[in-house]
C-alpha cells in the first residue's frame, strides 16, 4: 500500500521528495532502509518517519551519530518536536531522560547497552544509524558493525549515509545480516551544486572567475588559464619561464571574500586545513575592516553571547581570547575547528545558522555531521597534512566538503570554489568536481574488549559465525567471489594446456621430466659468472635467419633472429622476431643456458631488418619453417640417452606441445598463489579473533571459552588501549594514589602527542608517580612484543605530556594558569579532559581495589569544574538544564 502523500506533506509541512516516500514505503513493507543521498537532502525526514512509527506502536526508537555534537544538536531537533519528556539524551558526557521513548545517543553508548544485555533494549522497536558510512572509520568503525550484527532481530534499522558507489554491496550484507533491506539512493542535490574555480592574475591585476565543468566537461578556457602558469619547456627562456610563473597565484583570503559578496556568495564556509590559518585568517579580516552586519544583528549576536557564555569565568575568556571572538563576530568573521572550546563552536554554529555570521574560516572537522549550510563553500587547498605527510583530498573528502554549499529553500544554487594552486593542476580539481566514486570499506576488526564479549555472550561456533557476519568479512568474501571465478577461468585453462600437451607418440611428460634433469646438471656444470660468459660468447656466433627457443614474459617460443649488436666492452643485444610479429630484445640474462639455433630460415632480400613489411615477410617464413625440438644443452654435459631416441621426437607437434606444458606449469603456479590468496582472506579475521583470544587466555582472561574475573572487567572497559588499562589495574599500578595523581597517570591512555614538534620532557608529581608510570610503559612494551609476534596491531603506548596537566587541574589549579603555562589550545584541553573523566568513571565501577574505584570517582568529580562542565551542559527548550 502506498503512503498518502497528503498526509505525510501535511505531517512535515511540505511535500516528500520521490526518495523519501520511497523510503517510507520500505518502511511500510517491514523492512530495514538504507538511505544515501548528498548533504542537506533530507535524509532524517526518513528518521523521523522511523521515530513517529515507534511512538504510534508504543515501542522506543534509539537515533545514534558518530560525534557528540552532532547527537546534542538532533536531541535539541526532536525536543521541540516530541516535547522534552518524551526525548532522552545519552552521550557519556550527559545523560538525560535516558529512559525515554526517543533516546539520542553516540553509536558507542548503543553498543555498550547491547553487550550489557540492557533492559532498555526490550521494547526497542527502531534504530536510527546516521552517518553510517562513519563503518569505514579505521578507529571507530567497526561500532557500526557491531551494532547492526548484535541488535535483536525484531529491531528495525534506518541507516543514513552520505552518497556511496557501493551502497549496493552495502545493502546486500545488511539483507544477509539481518533481513530483507530497502536502499534508496539519491545522487541528486536539492540544490545544484555549481563548482568553480578561482585564480588570481597578478599581471593582469584581477580575479579570474570560472565553471570547473562546462557541457559534462573540464572547461578547456580554465585549463588554458592553468596551462598559461605552468613551467615553460626546455626551449624557452629563463624570462619567458619566469614570466609564465608569475602570471598566476592563489587569491589572497580578504580578495575571495570581496569577490564572494560582491558575486552576492555569501554566507560561506571557507576551508582552511590548519587551526591557526583558520585563526590568523578571521583575525586578518577583522583588522582589514571587513564589516558585514548590521546594528541590529550585531545586538542579536551580543546576545547569543551572553546566553551562552555569561557563566564562564572572566579569566577563563581572556585566556580563550575572547574579545577578539566577539569582534570577530560581530564583524561577521568566526573561525570554526577543534582547537575551541565548545561553547565557542556552539555560538559559531548558532550564529551563522542565524545569518549573522556569513564567514567561517573551518578546518575539515565542520564537514562531519553538524547542521551549517551555506550559500558558498571555499577550498583553500586540495592537500591536507595528516600529522606526518600531505595527503590530497580523496573525492569523498572533496564532496564531504562541498555537500554544504547550497541551503535548500532559501539557495536556488550552491558554489564550490577551489582556488588555483601552484601545486595542483586543474585537471586535478576537474577530476574531483566530476568523481562519482565513493567507495565504502570496512575497517571492522576484533579488539580485545570486542573478544572478551564474545566470550561472555556467545558460544564459540556462533562467537565465529557472528564476526564472519561483519561487512569486513562480506567484502573479502565478495573478493572471494572474484578470486574463485578466475580459478576457475585457470583451471579451464590449464585442463585445455594439458590436453593440448598429450602426445600420441609418447609420454610427453617423461621427456620434458628427463629435459629437467638434463638442464639441471647443465647449470651446475656452467653456473655463476661461467655461465654467463658461455650464454655471451653463445649470442655472439648467433647470425641472421637462426632460429632460437626464448621465454621472455609473455614470449614464449621461437623467434628469428634478425640483427646481433656486439661490441667491445658491452653486453650482446640480440634483436629477433616471433611468428606473431612481435620484436624482442634478448641478452644473455634473457637464457638460462647457452642458446643454440633450432634450425635456419633464408631472409627475404634485400636485408632490410627495420621495415615492418620486411619483418612480416620473417614472421611468416617463420611461421612456416618445419624445425626440431628445442635442445640447448651445451657441448660436454653428459647427455640422457633416451632423450636421442625418445618416441614424441616422432611427433610433427613436438614444439607446441611442449610450448603448451609450459604455458600449463605457469598457469598452475598462479593458481596456486590464487588458491593462497582466497585461503588467506577468508580466514583473516577467524584467525585475528584467535590470535586475540590467545593473548587473553596467557595473560589470564579467557579459560577455554569462559571470562575469568579480569576477562569480565575487561568485557565491561569500553577504550582503545582497554588490554594496558586493564593489565595496570590488575597489577595494582592505579591503587594507593591520591586523586589527582590517579588523574595524571590514567591520562597517559587518553592523550597522543600528535604534533611534528618533539613533546616537552614530562613532568612527574613524585617519584612514586613516575616509578608507576615507567611500569606501565614496560607493561605496554611487553604486550606489544606480544601482538607483534602474532601479527596483530599495537597497542598505543601511553604519553606522560598530559600527566602534569590533568594533575594540576584535578588539583585544584586555574584554567589560565594550566593552558598558559602548557601552550596548549582549550578545545585540546577539554576534549583531553572529558574523555579522561570518561575513562576514570569506568574504573570508578571496574576496579577490583575499592579505594581506587573511590578515588577514581573523586578525581572524575574534581576534573568536571569550570570551562569542563561548561562544555558539557545540555540544556532544553525550556531552559532546564539538566
Amino acid at each position: 500500500m502506498a503512503p498518502d502523500r497528503d498526509a505525510l506533506a501535511a505531517r512535515y509541512g511540505f511535500p516528500l521528495d520521490d526518495f523519501q516516500v520511497r523510503a517510507v514505503e520500505a518502511l511500510d513493507a517491514g523492512r530495514h532502509v538504507l538511505v544515501a543521498a548528498p548533504t542537506g537532502s533530507g535524509k532524517t525526514v526518513v528518521a523521523e518517519e522511523a521515530i513517529f512509527r515507534a511512538l504510534a506502536e508504543g515501542r522506543r526508537a534509539f537515533y545514534t551519530a558518530p560525534i557528540k555534537a552532532l547527537s546534542n544538536q538532533k536531541y535539541h531537533d526532536l525536543v521541540r518536536q516530541h516535547g522534552a519528556d518524551r526525548v532522552g539524551l545519552l552521550t557519556g558526557d550527559n545523560a538525560i531522560n535516558g529512559d525515554a521513548s526517543v533516546v539520542v545517543m553516540t553509536t558507542e553508548v548503543l553498543r555498550n547497552m547491547i553487550y550489557a544485555r540492557s533492559a532498555g533494549l526490550a521494547s526497542l522497536g527502531y534504530v536510527i544509524l546516521d552517518e553510517v558510512h562513519f563503518l569505514q572509520d579505521t578507529y571507530r568503525g567497526p561500532v557500526w558493525e557491531e551494532v547492526i550484527i548484535h541488535l535483536p532481530h525484531d529491531v528495525r534499522l534506518v541507516c543514513l549515509s552520505a552518497t556511496v558507489s557501493n551502497a549496493d554491496e552495502l545493502i546486500e550484507w545488511i539483507t544477509t545480516v539481518r533481513g530483507p533491506t530497502t536502499a534508496v539512493v539519491e545522487t541528486r542535490r536539492p540544490v545544484r551544486l555549481d563548482h568553480l574555480y578561482l585564480a588570481s592574475d597578478r599581471t593582469a591585476d584581477r580575479l579570474h572567475l570560472l565553471p570547473v565543468v562546462v557541457d559534462g566537461r573540464p572547461n578547456p578556457e580554465a585549463s588554458r588559464l592553468d596551462a598559461e602558469a605552468a613551467r615553460g619547456g626546455p626551449r624557452q627562456s629563463n624570462a619567458v619561464r619566469q614570466r609564465q610563473r608569475r602570471k598566476l597565484a592563489t587569491p589572497r583570503r580578504l580578495e575571495v571574500v570581496d569577490r564572494l559578496e560582491e558575486e552576492r556568495m555569501l554566507p560561506a564556509i571557507y576551508f582552511v586545513f590548519s587551526r591557526n590559518g583558520c585563526d590568523e585568517a578571521a583575525h586578518s579580516m577583522v583588522e582589514a575592516g571587513v564589516r558585514l552586519t548590521t546594528g541590529p544583528e550585531r545586538d542579536r549576536v551580543r546576545e547569543i553571547v551572553a546566553d551562552r557564555l555569561d557563566g564562564m569565568d572572566e579569566r577563563d575568556l581572556a585566556v580563550l581570547g575572547y574579545g577578539r571572538f566577539l569582534a570577530g563576530l560581530e564583524a561577521s568573521i568566526a573561525a570554526h575547528h577543534a582547537g575551541m572550546v565548545p561553547p565557542f563552536k556552539e555560538v559559531v554554529e548558532t550564529c551563522f545558522t542565524e545569518g549573522l555570521v556569513k564567514v567561517v574560516f573551518a578546518t575539515e572537522t565542520l564537514a562531519v555531521g553538524i547542521n551549517m549550510p551555506a550559500r558558498s563553500v571555499v577550498i583553500e587547498k586540495l592537500t591536507k597534512f595528516t600529522g606526518e605527510h600531505h595527503e590530497f583530498l580523496t573525492p569523498g573528502d572533496y564532496h564531504q566538503l562541498t555537500g554544504r554549499a547550497g541551503r535548500r529553500g532559501l539557495d536556488p544554487v550552491g558554489y564550490a570554489l577551489t582556488l588555483w594552486s601552484p601545486f595542483v593542476t586543474f585537471d586535478q580539481v576537474a577530476g574531483l568536481a566530476l568523481s562519482r566514486s565513493f567507495q565504502l570499506t570496512s575497517a571492522f576488526r576484533p579488539t580485545y574488549n570486542m573478544a572478551a564479549n564474545l566470550v561472555r555472550t556467545y558460544a564459540a561456533d556462533r562467537a565465529h559465525h557472528l564476526l564472519n557476519l561483519s561487512f569486513a568479512q562480506y567484502q573479502a568474501d565478495r573478493d572471494i567471489v572474484k578470486l574463485e571465478t578466475r580459478i576457475a577461468r585457470r583451471q579451464a585453462n590449464v585442463d585445455d594446456l594439458r590436453a593440448q600437451a598429450v602426445s600420441p607418440y609418447g609420454d610427453l611428460e617423461d621427456y620434458r621430466s628427463r629435459l629437467r634433469t638434463a638442464d639441471d646438471v647443465r647449470r651446475r656444470r656452467f653456473g655463476g659468472a661461467a655461465n654467463g660468459e658461455a650464454i655471451e660468447q653463445a649470442l655472439t656466433k648467433l647470425r641472421p635467419g637462426d632460429v632460437v627457443e626464448i621465454e621472455q614474459g609473455k614470449h614464449v617460443g621461437r623467434a628469428a633472429v634478425l640483427t646481433v649488436a656486439s661490441r667491445k666492452n658491452t653486453a650482446t643485444r640480440v634483436r629477433a622476431i616471433t611468428p606473431q610479429r612481435v620484436q624482442v630484445v634478448l641478452s644473455a640474462q634473457d637464457f638460462a643456458a647457452p642458446p643454440r639455433p633450432l634450425g635456419r630460415i633464408d631472409l627475404p632480400t634485400p636485408f632490410a631488418p627495420n621495415r615492418q613489411s620486411y619483418q612480416r615477410e620473417v614472421a611468416k617464413l617463420l611461421e612456416r619453417a618445419r624445425l626440431g625440438p628445442r635442445d640447448t644443452r651445451p657441448t660436454g654435459v653428459p647427455r640422457d640417452p633416451v632423450l636421442d631416441v625418445h618416441p614424441v621426437l616422432d611427433d610433427p607437434d613436438l614444439a607446441e606441445r611442449l610450448k603448451a606444458a609450459a604455458h600449463a606449469d605457469r598457469v598452475e603456479r598462479e593458481l596456486g598463489d590464487l588458491t593462497n590468496r582466497v585461503r588467506s582472506r577468508s580466514q583473516s579475521l577467524a584467525r585475528r579473533f584467535d590470535q586475540v583470544l590467545e593473548i587473553l587466555a596467557r595473560r589470564g582472561y579467557v579459560d577455554g571459552w569462559s571470562l575469568t574475573d579480569k576477562g569480565g572487567r575487561l568485557a565491561r572497559l569500553f577504550h582503545e588501549s582497554d588490554l594496558l588499562v586493564s593489565e595496570v589495574l590488575h597489577h595494582g599500578l592505579l591503587d594507593d594514589l591520591e586523586p589527582a595523581a590517579l588523574a595524571g597517570v590514567v591520562s597517559t591512555f587518553v592523550y597522543e602527542h600528535r604534533s611534528s614538534e618533539p613533546p616537552p620532557a614530562p613532568w612527574f608529581p613524585s617519584a612514586d608517580v613516575k616509578k608507576r608510570w615507567l611500569s606501565i610503559e614496560k607493561l605496554c612494551r611487553q604486550i606489544n612484543t606480544t601482538e607483534d609476534v602474532a601479527g596483530l596491531p599495537l597497542t598505543r603506548p601511553p604519553d606522560p605530556t598530559f600527566l602534569a596537566i590533568a594533575y594540576a587541574w584535578a588539583a585544584g589549579e586555574g584554567f589560565a594558569e594550566v593552558v598558559e603555562a602548557e601552550e596548549l589550545s582549550g578545545g585540546d584541553f577539554v576534549r583531553t579532559t572529558k574523555q579522561l573523566i570518561d575513562l576514570l568513571r569506568q574504573l570508578a565501577q571496574l576496579a577490583p581495589n575499592p579505594e581506587t574505584g573511590r578515588a577514581a570517582g573523586l578525581a572524575a568529580d574534581m576534573l568536571f569544574r569550570g570551562v569542563v562542565a561548561a562544555s558539557t551542559v545540555v540544556t532544553v527548550d525550556d531552559g532546564v538544564t539538566p
